[in-house]
């Protein structure tokens, strides 16, 4: 079977095993001249691998070279990983003995266990280099030639430096044109008198032809908000109950989420937010035929005593589920005309830029080929968006050409976009998306860090480019091929697939998935990505067939101890709602690991053996309410990038030496506390800080010196900050106007909250904050006044004071237009 994705798996693991395979670590481990020929055996297969990805399609030979090659990759990824591993856990280990202030002469030493290591690790080196050798001879058997006539170029450099050509706004989404009347045809139904409680109805339409775009629009239309007194939008999956749709609608009314399991306890709170309201309610993607279900869900719906007028729309493909909601006939959405289809494809290939007449001479066989799909007009518009305008008339002529099969499918047209996407890492990136499920918000940062986990974002070296920001590149490119979609809620930005598109995301990846919640089984042996609701005699078997090769493992139960170490290549961990009160200890030997999600869970305490994690990344305890201490030693997370914990307890101590986690970028929050290790000198060493901090109890820096020590205007990426000072009374003597100047933040921040500060007067540096969109003041109750200039300040948007009792003076405030 051909694998649409093999070929750039084993590209983005040679691309990594070439940068780790350098010669420092050849050196370190006596392994040198094996590292040359890793090296060299990567990058010589590197250079064949797209010739291979095309003949695989007609060649059972090369498919099965491509399979192999795929675990040798691997197998030579997990050996390089553990030694840069023991590198690591060197690192720490020096660097511990120093802050003890001990001499360390020697890096290494030659005690057994280590000289045991090296031999060991010695044994696997040879073994993937034989192995790369052997499968290395093999392309000229096939065929195969380096299309890129790079021979000479060795070592090969990663694929990561990708661009796109222009940037999206920040309201990314599907264009749309042509629905104008569509949308004014269903609002008047809506607005029109009706006699029933709740009218129904149904929007019908193929996959891609814009039902949800449709209903998007009519939600927004400024008639309906004003006719409607509360609007109601929830996303139903495809295998949903009664009790789970008024959970939705509750959650979408409250914007809270909802733990409640009593179905009557869920209907009366929704009755309170309804009773006696005018009110629209949104299901979108409706596929459950089930006319028992729906019967229910109406008779409660009906029972929630609303005005007159209320109405629900329904969006889905089938006629039957049309029939089923209502008696009405339903709106059946049509194609959109050629002209539609066309202003859609060019404003999302060029923007306003003039057309190119190689382009307007295939209009017609290209819109022809959209077959009035919007979808389809988005995704061709995106693919030309991302290449060069040299490359268009290469791609569309092929397209159009091939008559074969299927191919005026939408699902053709995105498999194309696929296909061309600009690297391997991107497809990869794009591939894992299908981990979701469907209509899932994705958060922006949890994508990036579980692709970095993955291994599919490389530093760029020459350029000094992020992993994280290699990350938002990728976004953006998937943005722009219309292959994700992104949804903005004021500071936070998701992201989120079509169906069809989730569709191909599942296909291209179904070879390394077990997914036994929706019923996937495949025990291939290279079954990387695993998820299951519990362990059982089933899961236990498939565990013992591939739990070596797994590198995302996603449960909703916790693991028994004696199980977790088998799972030794582990690279994400998702343990999230899990009722487990403590990690087992041998969580330690999984040295792999670079993202660990505990999120939601009743997790209590995290073992001390966590922190011989070095390799991790990213540690998600959001909402953990039960954990009330970190691990002493969160120090020794050498590697960790992002730290997604906040604990409302001020009493609650940070770890010793935060300041020793130099990677760090998202940190929630700090404690300060008198102890040297936890005062706020500690966020001195943090320089690549971002996004939001907040900083309690500064009430125990002494002074504008200690303040300074925080370096915050060196910290350009953090657009949010909160001081707290804990209360006191006014009679204590206090040094916080020294404190708030040595805290200082750089001039791009947008958002400034400061909570019982309680110095006479606010530091001039407000007024240099010309990004500044929102300042809160609160109990600031012996200040008396405010900068004057502070009015002026160009981005301010929301001002917010409360308890400042003694202020004077506030200068004058001027808003320009």
């Amino acid at each position: 079977m051909v694998d649409s994705l093999v070929s750039a798996t084993i590209q983005v693991l040679l691309d990594k095993a070439i940068s780790l395979a350098t010669d420092r670590m050849g050196l370190v481990f006596g392994f040198k001249k094996d590292m040359e020929n890793l090296r060299e055996s990567a990058a010589m297969i590197a250079l064949v691998l797209a010739d291979a990805d095309d003949k695989q399609r007609h060649s059972r030979a090369v498919q099965h070279w491509l399979k192999r090659l795929e675990q040798v990759a691997f197998d030579a990824d997990n050996v390089l990983d553990e030694l840069n591993y023991e590198i690591l856990r060197r690192k720490v280990e020096r660097r511990n003995q120093i802050f003890k202030g001990n001499k360390v002469w020697f890096f290494f030493s030659f005690s057994d266990a280590n000289i045991a290591f090296r031999w060991r690790m010695g044994s696997k080196v040879r073994d993937v280099v034989v192995n790369l050798k052997n499968i290395n001879q093999e392309p000229n058997e096939f065929g195969l030639i380096n299309r890129f006539q790079m021979a000479a170029a060795f070592p090969v450099t990663p694929t990561t430096g990708v661009t796109v050509k222009r940037k999206t706004d920040s309201l990314v989404g599907q264009n749309v044109a042509g629905r104008d009347n569509d949308e004014s045809r269903i609002v008047k139904m809506l607005l029109s008198s009706s006699q029933d409680v709740v009218s129904v109805i149904p929007i019908v339409g193929m996959g891609g032809l814009g039902k949800t775009t449709l209903a998007k629009l009519v939600y927004n239309n400024q008639k309906i908000n004003g006719h409607f007194t509360k609007k109601i939008w929830v996303c139903v999956s495809e295998n949903f109950d009664v009790m789970g749709l008024f959970r939705l609608i509750l959650e979408s009314l409250t914007s809270t989420k909802v733990e409640l399991e009593n179905r009557d306890t869920v209907v009366q709170k929704i009755r309170k937010q309804l009773e006696g309201e005018r009110y629209l309610l949104v299901l979108d993607d409706v596929w459950n035929e089930n006319p028992e279900l729906w019967e229910d869900f109406f008779r409660s719906l009906v029972g929630l005593n609303a005005a007159n007028g209320t109405w629900c729309l329904v969006t889905t493909r089938l006629l039957k589920v049309a029939s089923i909601v209502t008696s009405n006939p339903p709106y059946v959405l049509g194609k959109l005309s050629d002209n539609d289809c066309w202003n859609i494809l060019i404003e999302k290939a060029i923007a306003g830029e003039k057309v190119p007449e190689e382009l307007n001479s295939m209009r017609k066989e290209i819109v022809k080929r959209c077959r009035g799909l919007p979808l389809s007009s988005n995704v061709i518009g995106g693919l030309l968006r991302i290449k060069k305008k040299e490359e268009w008339q290469s791609i569309l002529e092929n397209w159009l050409l091939n008559k074969s099969g299927d191919t005026n499918s939408i699902e053709q047209i995105l498999k194309l976009s696929f296909d061309h996407l600009p690297c391997p890492s991107i497809k990869k990136c794009f591939a894992y998306c299908s981990t979701f499920a469907k209509d899932t918000e994705i958060d922006r940062d949890l994508l990036i860090e579980l692709w970095m986990a993955e291994g599919f974002l490389q530093t760029d070296l020459i350029t000094e480019t992020s992993m994280e920001e290699i990350g938002e590149n990728y976004l953006t490119i998937l943005l722009e091929s219309s292959l994700l979609e992104e949804i903005r809620y004021s500071w936070e930005v998701y992201y989120t697939m079509h169906d069809l598109v989730h569709d191909l995301a599942i296909s291209v990846s179904k070879s390394d998935r077990i997914n036994l919640k929706s019923g996937v089984i495949d025990t291939n042996y290279q079954v990387r990505y695993f998820e299951a609701n519990s362990f059982t005699d089933k899961t236990l078997k498939l565990f013992e067939k591939v739990s070596t090769s797994l590198r995302t493992l996603s449960l909703q139960s916790s693991i028994p101890s004696d199980l977790l170490p088998k799972f030794r290549n582990l690279h994400i961990l998702k343990l999230t709602g899990v009722r487990i009160r403590k990690l087992p200890t041998t969580i330690g030997k999984l040295i792999h690991l670079r993202f660990i999600d505990l999120s939601h869970s009743t997790i209590q305490t995290l073992p001390e053996s966590f922190c011989k994690l070095y390799n991790l990344q990213t540690l998600r305890i959001l909402k953990c309410h039960g954990l009330k201490a970190l691990p002493k030693g969160m120090g020794n997370l050498i590697s960790l990038r992002h730290l997604h914990y906040h604990s409302y307890d001020a009493n609650f101590q940070m770890p010793l030496e935060m300041g020793r986690l130099t990677c760090l970028q998202t940190l929630q929050f700090f404690n300060v506390g008198l102890a040297k290790g936890r005062q706020v000198e500690e966020l001195g060493c943090l320089k690549d800080l971002k996004g939001k901090l907040e900083i309690r109890n500064l009430e125990l820096v002494k002074d504008k010196e200690g303040a300074d020590k925080a370096n915050l205007i060196g910290k350009s990426r953090l657009f949010e900050l909160k001081f707290l000072w804990s209360g006191r009374s006014r009679e204590i003597d206090n040094c916080d106007e020294e404190v708030l100047e040595g805290l200082q933040p750089h001039p791009n921040l947008q958002n400034l909250y400061i909570t019982n500060f309680m110095g006479d007067q606010f530091p001039h540096w407000f007024t240099r904050l010309h990004k500044l969109v929102s300042l809160k003041l609160s109990d600031c109750k012996s200040c008396r006044e405010l900068p004057t200039a502070l009015g002026q300040l160009p981005s301010l948007q929301y001002l917010e004071f409360m308890q400042l009792e003694n202020i004077r003076s506030i200068g004058l405030f001027l808003r320009n237009g």
